[in-house]
């Protein structure tokens, strides 16, 4: 069983900075990839970033490409997102995931991943 926290989001003006951490227990973290997700209000939830099991390698959605990074920390089984140059339409809920079916590559769908974390809310101010 894996448990996944997400914590760090909250109310900041377009043009601001947050950083999202996402604590995980449970299975050897280190050995899966993860990602983080978004769900802004009244859509449905949408690819973030994603990052490889090592850490080596990082993909993005185009819209956030440039703007967000995410990084991982074994040591410390917890997945970040840092997020510079907020704007109103990165509004959402965040979660962050686990895919504990595959130890390689990176995933950007829904469905690739069995483990959530239950969401940190992200609201950006114009």
């Amino acid at each position: 069983q894996v448990q996944l926290v997400e914590s760090g989001g909250g109310l900041v003006q377009a043009g601001g900075s947050l950083r999202l951490s996402c604590a995980a227990s449970g299975r050897i973290f280190l050995l899966y990839p993860m990602g983080w997700f978004r769900q802004p209000p009244e859509k449905e939830r949408e690819f973030v970033a994603a990052i490889t099991a090592s850490g080596a390698t990082t993909y993005y959605a185009d819209s956030v490409k440039g703007r967000f990074t995410i990084s991982r920390d074994n040591g410390k089984n917890t997945v970040y997102l840092r997020m510079n140059s907020l704007k109103p339409e990165d509004t959402a809920v965040y979660y962050c995931a686990v895919n504990t079916k595959d130890t390689s590559g990176f995933y950007t769908r829904n469905y690739e991943y069995d483990y959530w974390g239950q969401g940190t809310q992200v609201t950006v101010s114009s």
